[in-house]
């Protein structure tokens, strides 16, 4: 489609789709991929046959099985995703910390929730599914269930009190010279 970059060393199998926007470089894709609109393909993206890409996802230094998918605003970044794998919406590979780089690997036919962290070195099974807004920082077993979030904590009329403190605060510091 219009407005895609290919920069060097960009490898396009047959029966490809790149949506407009996109940004591929030293990327591999093998036949019947689908990326973006608005992805990005950073050098060692390798996407395997019907794997999708969609908008706002960034791959660098990763592969991506057959039919796997991260379809929107997800971060993939020195990892093995296994085929069929399912990575939801703000799903982040935590890849750098802040001298080395680490891998993440996620199984065949894993489902990863919106919004999760994987803090890499770690390791998610085939066929596990985690948890939307979970932080993963240890490997999670084949078939496994992985959530790691706190509680939701409800505390009526808090609300209302809590405003009228803060309103009352920013009046007073309206007040001084």
């Amino acid at each position: 489609e219009p407005h895609v970059v290919f920069g060097p060393g960009v490898s396009v199998g047959d029966g490809c789709v790149v949506h407009s926007f996109s940004h591929l470089e030293g990327a591999t894709l093998a036949a019947g991929v689908q990326i973006g609109p608005y992805a990005r393909l950073r050098p060692g993206a390798v996407l395997e046959t019907g794997a999708r890409i969609g908008n706002f996802v960034e791959v660098k230094n990763a592969r991506m099985g057959a039919g796997a998918k991260a379809n929107h605003l997800t971060y993939v970044g020195d990892a093995e995703v296994g085929a069929g794998a399912n990575l939801g919406a703000g799903t982040i590979t935590c890849n750098y910390d802040g001298v080395n780089k680490h891998r993440t690997t996620i199984g065949a036919g894993a489902f990863i929730g919106s919004n999760t962290a994987l803090v890499a070195p770690v390791n998610v099974g085939a066929g596990a599914i985690v948890g939307a807004g979970s932080v993963i920082a240890a490997d999670v077993p084949e078939d496994a269930l992985a959530v790691s979030r706190a509680r939701q904590r409800i505390v009526p009329g808090w609300a209302p009190d809590k405003r009228a403190a803060l309103q009352a605060e920013k009046a007073a510091r309206a007040k001084k010279p």
